[in-house]
């Protein structure tokens, strides 16, 4: 299990209201800001754990971020509803489109899935891996 994920980040405030949006429907939220993150950079997490966390900060080594030709982050999301829901906030803020939500047989018969960039070209991926009958209409 990983403790945090952390992409870079040129345009700060962009990025900051993309992720609060786009997260949200997973549960995930903002602990602290901008101004306040110092090193450990803008982080969202379930409230009351530590981690997972999801971080958006500036590279430590100084040099403008990019994002990473075949660099993927993937969220789990407990329903196929906030895998579209998380999709359309990415597109509403400025994410791009690389694929609607919808299932992805060639990975499994329950992997549905939505792929999208941030404004900064990371890819994003939110997939929802339940079987069909679990899942409630």
């Amino acid at each position: 299990m990983y403790t945090h994920i952390q992409i870079g980040a040129r345009d700060w405030p962009r990025l900051i209201d993309f992720y609060d949006h786009v997260l949200e429907p997973l549960g995930l939220h903002r602990i602290n800001n901008r101004e306040s993150a110092g090193p450990a950079g803008v982080i969202w997490r379930v409230p009351e754990r530590r981690w997972p966390s999801f971080v958006v900060a500036p590279p430590f080594n100084g040099l403008p971020a990019n994002w990473g030709n075949g660099c993927q982050v993937s969220f789990e999301a407990p329903a196929r509803e906030i895998v579209d829901a998380c999709w359309r906030f990415a597109l509403k803020y400025g994410g791009q489109d690389e694929g609607a939500p919808g299932l992805r047989p060639r990975y499994a018969p329950d992997f549905y899935a939505a792929y999208c960039r941030d404004p900064e070209g990371n890819k994003l991926a939110f997939v929802c891996a339940v079987p069909d009958e679990a899942v409630v209409s």
